[in-house]
C-alpha cells in the first residue's frame, strides 16, 4: 500500500474491528469510583501513564471524597497528593479551579455535557469525552497519543490530522454502539501490542492475514 494512501472505510472497519477482538474487555485502566474522580483522574492522566496517576488516585479519592473537599483545599495540599505525576504544578491549579466551579456553577455535579465539559480548567475534548463515556455511557471517542498513532500506522487517517480529524473519522467508519468499547481497545492494543517503540509492519501485530484487509 502507498505510504500516503488511506484505508477505505471497510478496511478500516476491518482493522478496527480486529483491535476490538483481541481486546473484547476493554475499559479504562484509571482508578475511579465516582464521576468526580472519574474528572480528576482523566485531567491527571493527561502527558503521564495511567498507572502512575493510579498511584496518587487512593489517596487523592480519601483526601478530597467530594468537590467541596477540593474546592477548599490548598494548591500546596494538592500538589503533595499528586506530586509523583507529571506537571503536577499547573494540574493542581486546574483541578482546585475545576472543583471551584463544579462547587458554585454546577451544585458539584459533573455536567453530563461535552460543551460544557470543555469550559472547565484543564479539561480538554479527550477528557470531556472519556468522562461521558466511561461516566455517562455516552457514546464519544476519545483521542489520546495511542489512538492517534494507530489510526496513523494503519492510515486510517492522514499522518498529520490533528485529534479532532482522527475522532471525526472514527466517528464516521464505526457504529455509535463501538465508540466506547473500539476507543478503549484501541488504548489498550497501542499500550500492550503494538507499542511507540514498535516500528514493524502494523498488520503484524493484528490476529488477522494481511491480504485480508488490502
Amino acid at each position: 500500500m502507498a505510504q500516503d494512501k488511506l484505508l477505505s472505510t471497510k478496511q478500516a472497519c476491518q482493522v478496527l474491528q480486529t483491535i476490538n477482538e483481541m481486546y473484547p474487555d476493554a475499559k479504562s485502566e484509571l482508578i475511579w469510583d465516582n464521576k468526580f474522580h472519574l474528572l480528576c483522574a482523566v485531567l491527571m492522566s493527561a502527558q503521564t501513564t495511567d498507572k502512575m496517576v493510579n498511584r496518587v488516585m487512593p489517596k487523592f479519592m480519601q483526601d478530597y471524597p467530594t468537590p467541596k473537599d477540593l474546592a477548599q483545599a490548598s494548591i500546596i495540599e494538592i500538589e503533595q497528593d499528586i506530586s509523583q505525576i507529571g506537571l503536577y504544578h499547573s494540574k493542581a491549579k486546574h483541578l482546585k479551579a475545576m472543583a471551584e466551579i463544579l462547587v458554585y456553577k454546577y451544585h458539584s455535579e459533573i455536567p453530563p455535557d461535552k460543551k460544557i465539559l470543555v469550559t472547565l480548567p484543564g479539561v480538554g475534548e479527550k477528557t470531556a469525552n472519556v468522562v461521558l463515556a466511561d461516566g455517562y455511557g455516552v457514546p464519544a471517542i476519545a483521542v489520546d497519543t495511542h489512538v492517534a498513532r494507530i489510526a496513523k500506522r494503519f492510515h486510517i487517517v492522514n499522518q498529520n490530522a490533528k485529534p479532532l480529524q482522527i475522532e471525526k473519522r472514527l466517528e464516521q467508519i464505526l457504529p455509535k454502539n463501538e465508540w466506547i468499547h473500539t476507543h478503549h481497545a484501541m488504548i489498550l492494543f497501542g499500550r500492550y501490542s503494538m507499542t511507540a517503540r514498535d516500528k514493524d509492519d502494523p498488520y503484524s501485530y493484528l490476529k488477522l492475514k494481511q491480504k485480508s484487509i488490502h
